[in-house]
């Protein structure tokens, strides 16, 4: 087991970009990721995990639809957003929604399978107007005195495309960004 301290951001490599992370139910964490980031406490950070199982109670509803894609693109580059449940804290999302995704990453999955619960509340790791670091060394310089920098076993530089957004309606989903999945179903 991976203890994160109660308050610790850390920073990790992810199959699209680097990441910023915190454990959902520590607001102290999630707050700094905020400050760390200069980002707007309006946007939402959103859920990570190995799988979706760790997931699933973060979420009201799960479209029927909704399986096919998990199913067919994760783990990789798809974040998919529902209805939050009560279990989901507003600092993660102030939104009625949160966004929920399973990097196809060795190293992010062991990290998520050491942590309590095995879920992170994540950002990109960037400060919100650049772009997101793009390997270890350079998390290391931007943001080791504010973050606990999680060294993985293979660094090569990923492309920093993000992830595919879609939106998860009861009845379809929308695509409300374009990103390392194309989607087909």
């Amino acid at each position: 087991m991976l203890n994160i301290k109660n308050g610790e951001v850390i920073a990790f490599k992810t199959d699209t970009v680097w990441g910023f992370g915190a454990l959902p139910d520590d607001d102290n964490a999630i707050r700094k990721i905020y400050e760390i980031k200069k980002r707007d406490t309006k946007k939402p950070l959103i859920l990570m995990s190995y799988g979706f199982e760790p997931l699933k109670g973060y979420i009201k509803d799960v479209p029927h639809y909704a399986y096919e894609l998990i199913e067919k693109y994760l783990p990789g580059g798809l974040t998919l957003i529902f209805k939050k449940s009560d279990l989901c804290s507003d600092l993660v999302t102030p939104l009625e929604t949160v966004g929920i995704r399973i990097p196809n990453d060795a190293d992010f999955i062991d990290l998520t399978k050491k942590i309590k619960g095995g879920v992170l509340a994540t950002t990109s790791c960037n400060i919100s107007s650049e772009p997101p670091v793009r390997n270890y060394n350079e998390a290391k310089v931007k943001f080791s005195s504010v973050a606990t920098i999680i060294k993985p076993n293979d660094d090569f530089e990923n492309d920093n495309i993000p992830s595919t957004v879609i939106l998860c309606e009861e009845k379809e989903y929308k695509i409300l960004r374009n990103g390392a999945v194309k989607i087909s179903i």
